[in-house]
C-alpha cells in the first residue's frame, strides 16, 4: 500500500484538477489541494491517510465524490457474483476432468485435457471474452452482451435490492424475468473469468491425485478389490483436496483482480471498471481502496484455507 501510494502520487497528473473539473480557476485548484491535503509532504500524507483507515474513512473518491468505502461496498457485490460463480464452474468442470486425466494418465484423452489446462492458463482473458461475445452474442444470438440484466426491466420489473447480488434479490423478492436476465448476462462473463481457474483446478487435481496414489494405505483399497474408478475418484481424491482448496483460495484472489478487462468488456458494474475509472482520473484515495481490499481478501482467503484444511485433514489441526 505505501508503495502503490507513492506510486500514486508521484506519477504526471493533478487530483485537484480532476476533482474540479476542467474549467477551473488555479485559486479553485489550490482550494481544493488544501482541502484534500495534497499540499502536505508525501510522508505526512500516508500517515493521515494510514490514520484514517484505522478510524473507518477509506478517503473521498476524487472521481465520484463519494466515500471510497461506500463506493466499493455499492460495487463488491457485483464483482463478488462473477467470481464466486467463475469458480463454482471451475470447481464443476475442473475437478472431473482433473480425475479423468490422471485415471487416463499418459493416453490420448490425458494429453488433452493437459492441453485444454495450457490454454486456460496461458490464454489472455480479454481475448477469450471478445471471442465469447463474437460466437455467443454476435453469431448465434444466444446471450446477451453487457450489463447485470436487461435495463429495460428497470421500468417494467422493478428490482428491489437488499443483498446487492441481483440474482439473489431476484430470487428472494419473486421478480423472475430480472432472475431470467441476470443468470443469461452471468454466463459469459463467468466463463471468461473462470477458464484461468479450471485450468489450475485441472492441473492440481491430477497432480495431486497422481502424487498420493502410490501411497500405502492407496495400494491397500486396490488390495481390497476395489476398482481403479473408485480409487481415483473415491479415495485418492478425498485425500488431494488439501491442497485444492489451497488453490482455490489463492485463485479467488488471484480472479477478483482479474476481472479488470472482462467487467470493462462486458460493461460489468464490479470493482474491475471502479478500479478502470480510478487509474485514468489518478483517483489516489479510490486506488488505495481497491490495494487494500485486495490485500484484506488475500489474508482473508488464506485464513479460510487453513481451517478447512483443518477440518478435512484432522493430522494437521492445533491441540
Amino acid at each position: 500500500m505505501v508503495l502503490t501510494f507513492f506510486i500514486a502520487r508521484v506519477i504526471p497528473g493533478d487530483p485537484a484538477a480532476s476533482w474540479v473539473g476542467p474549467h477551473a480557476t488555479a485559486a479553485q485548484i489550490a482550494a481544493v489541494r488544501t482541502e484534500l491535503g495534497l499540499d502536505k509532504p508525501l510522508v505526512v500524507q500516508i500517515f493521515d491517510y494510514f490514520g484514517g483507515i484505522l478510524s473507518g474513512n477509506w478517503g473521498v473518491s476524487i472521481h465520484t465524490h463519494q466515500a471510497v468505502l461506500s463506493d466499493i461496498a455499492l460495487r463488491l457485490p457485483a464483482s463478488l457474483e462473477l467470481v464466486v460463480t467463475a469458480l463454482v464452474i471451475a470447481v464443476v468442470v475442473g475437478v472431473p476432468l482433473g480425475v479423468i486425466s490422471a485415471y487416463r494418465k499418459g493416453r490420448l484423452s490425458d494429453q488433452a485435457l493437459r492441453t485444454l489446462a495450457v490454454f486456460g492458463v496461458s490464454m489472455p482473458v480479454f481475448w477469450l471474452a471478445l471471442i465469447l461475445q463474437m460466437v455467443f452474442f454476435q453469431q448465434l444470438h444466444l446471450l446477451p452482451v453487457a450489463g447485470e440484466y436487461d435495463p429495460e426491466l428497470q421500468y417494467s420489473s422493478p428490482l428491489m435490492s437488499y443483498t446487492g447480488f441481483t440474482p439473489i434479490d431476484a430470487l428472494f423478492t419473486g421478480n423472475w424475468p430480472v432472475l431470467g436476465s441476470s443468470i443469461s448476462h452471468l454466463i459469459l462473463p463467468a466463463f471468461a473469468v473462470a477458464a484461468y481457474p479450471i485450468g489450475v483446478v485441472m492441473r492440481m487435481v491430477r497432480a495431486s491425485i497422481l502424487e498420493v496414489s502410490g501411497d500405502a494405505h492407496i495400494q491397500m483399497v486396490r488390495a481390497l478389490g476395489f476398482s481403479e474408478r473408485s480409487v481415483f475418484g473415491r479415495f485418492a481424491l478425498r485425500l488431494a483436496w488439501s491442497p485444492i482448496i489451497q488453490v482455490l483460495a489463492l485463485v479467488f484472489a488471484y480472479a477478483l483482480v482479474n476481472t479488470f478487462l472482462v467487467e470493462s468488456i462486458f460493461n460489468w458494474p464490479g470493482i474491475g471498471s471502479y478500479a478502470a475509472a480510478a487509474i485514468t482520473s489518478l483517483d489516489t484515495p479510490a486506488i488505495m481502496g481497491i490495494t487494500l481490499l485486495v490485500a484484506v481478501v488475500y489474508v482473508l482467503a488464506n485464513l479460510l484455507v487453513d481451517l478447512l484444511q483443518a477440518a478435512l485433514d484432522p493430522r494437521i489441526r492445533l491441540k
